[in-house]
């Protein structure tokens, strides 16, 4: 009986903490917009707001001086950005912002199906069983709507029984395509040929006197198998890091093994802040650890801030300044190319992502309470581990919550350059035409943040389907800031 006490006490106290969590974030992103909406209506802020229509000479949208209308705020500007077209896009932004967005639009529709699903289907499944909390050994808030509350063994586990076969069946098939029908050797043959094709090729950069040369020389099959000798436009002279060109390509290994080098480390040195953020979310492992930490409990509700809000802003304002840094070491590899270098800045965020967000978190949140028994038994890691994954379900909540909602709503604001043209301004009285901000799309950040959520929200599809709705408020919200950031006419 007091077990089961215990029990529910954890479980109400995280749950007021996903509800700290939630208002917190709602309210901030209120806020933050609705400063944003009026901030935009304001003449002294065009430079900032508008910078694409000042660099273009077009008519700025005007508000009478003294009117309400220029206090007021709208959330006209979210119904304008889903009105814009895709060929829209793809003419006046080009073609790299209109993948970005159709990454956004892919993740809403994805888990709009996805949320119908799980909230239909498998949360009912999971919430109705109710064997679950007796053969549990570790039980975690949010748990009778996860899959963690079906017990080993039970028919509930149906669906995940036939994924899995279906899985192991067409692995089968890939492995030994020779064993199959003769729809599954084309197939093996289509997937080799694939691979051939993306095999990298040494490749050399050549200079031309004409046009016309350069022209002939890329369109031209240089040999007569066209895969073991192929050419390529040059990048534009505007796109092309001219000082990389004096580079020995015998250097170029080891200045990429030296960057390789250099993000590992960094990635080794993140771990101790992410560790200490799973610790603070913790709360019950961290009041054991650190006794003195029982005196936040005194205070009515710190508590549910401290687990639930506190750890995902301080791993966000980590997260923020990595991607600048990886920028800087992808500058350093030698590309000869400003968009060769985003795309490794790209990738290298991303997996920085996916190994200190996603798997540290899992692991130091929720396996060093059990890593004494990880090592006495090994042969239930891998229960544990997964058992880490349903555990970790609450704090990746709060982190797409805080992500979306705040990261959006101050992403859209640009809080740091209307108050740098604030004191520019003052300081120096520059013109609006001479003071505009146009500043190229971050691909390097927004890309591989936008992938980890949509890799979250494939993990916890089926373990956790409440998470589903929040990320579709994610995509939603994205989708319509950052057509505003490519767009300054909405």
């Amino acid at each position: 009986m007091r077990k089961g006490s215990k029990l529910i006490d954890r479980k109400e106290m995280n749950a007021a903490s996903l509800l700290a969590s939630a208002g917190m974030n709602i309210g901030l992103a209120l806020v933050v917009l609705s400063l944003f909406s009026v901030l935009k209506k304001q003449p002294c802020s065009a430079p900032v707001y508008f910078a694409r229509r000042i660099a273009r000479r077009e008519a700025l949208p005007l508000y009478p001086a003294f009117s309400l209308a220029r206090l007021r705020p709208t959330a006209s500007w979210i119904s304008r950005a889903f009105r814009i077209t895709e060929d829209e896009v793809l003419r006046i932004q080009g073609l790299d912002a209109l993948v970005v967005l159709r990454l956004f639009k892919f993740g809403t529709k994805f888990f709009t199906v996805c949320s119908i699903i799980g909230l239909l289907i498998l949360v009912p499944v999971n919430f109705t069983c109710q064997d679950g909390h007796s053969r549990s050994e570790f039980s975690y808030s949010m748990d009778a709507f996860t899959i963690s509350n079906i017990g080993k063994g039970s028919n509930r586990n149906w669906h995940i029984h036939f994924n899995t076969k279906l899985r192991n069946c067409v692995e089968k098939l890939l492995r030994d395509p020779l064993s199959g029908c003769v729809f599954v050797i084309h197939f093996g043959y289509i997937l080799e040929t694939q691979r051939f094709m993306r095999k990298e090729l040494p490749v050399a950069f050549v200079s031309f006197k004409s046009r016309c040369g350069a022209a002939f020389a890329a369109q031209t099959q240089q040999h007569i198998h066209p895969l073991l000798w192929t050419t390529e436009a040059a990048p534009e002279p505007r796109d092309v890091i001219w000082k990389n060109l004096a580079i020995p390509c015998h250097l170029l290994a080891l200045y990429r093994t030296g960057i390789f080098i250099a993000a590992l480390l960094l990635t080794v040195f993140f771990a101790l802040p992410v560790t200490a953020v799973q610790g603070i979310a913790q709360f019950e492992n961290l009041k054991k650890w650190f006794p003195p930490a029982r005196a936040v409990q005194i205070i009515p509700g710190l508590s549910s801030f401290l687990t639930g809000c506190l750890p995902s802003v301080i791993l966000n304002c980590f997260i923020y300044v990595i991607p600048y840094a990886m920028v800087y070491m992808a500058s350093l590899e030698g590309y000869i190319s400003h968009s060769g270098k985003q795309m490794r800045a790209c990738s290298m965020v991303f997996y920085f992502l996916v190994g200190n967000v996603f798997f540290l978190s899992l692991l130091s949140g929720s396996l060093l309470q059990q890593i004494g028994e990880s090592f006495t038994h090994p042969k239930d890691f891998p229960s544990h581990l997964a058992s880490a994954v349903s555990a970790q379900s609450d704090f990746f909540i709060t982190y797409i919550l805080t992500d979306g909602l705040s990261g959006f709503s101050l992403e859209i604001l640009q809080l740091g350059l209307v108050t740098w043209h604030v004191v520019r301004t003052c300081s120096f009285g520059q013109s609006i035409e001479n003071d505009s901000y146009l500043f190229g799309f971050p691909y390097y950040r927004v890309i591989p943040i936008v992938s980890l959520a949509i890799l979250i929200g494939m993990v916890y599809a089926v373990i956790s389907p409440l998470l589903l709705p929040f990320l579709i408020i994610y995509f939603l919200l994205g989708y319509a800031v950052y057509v505003n950031q490519t767009f300054s006419k909405v």
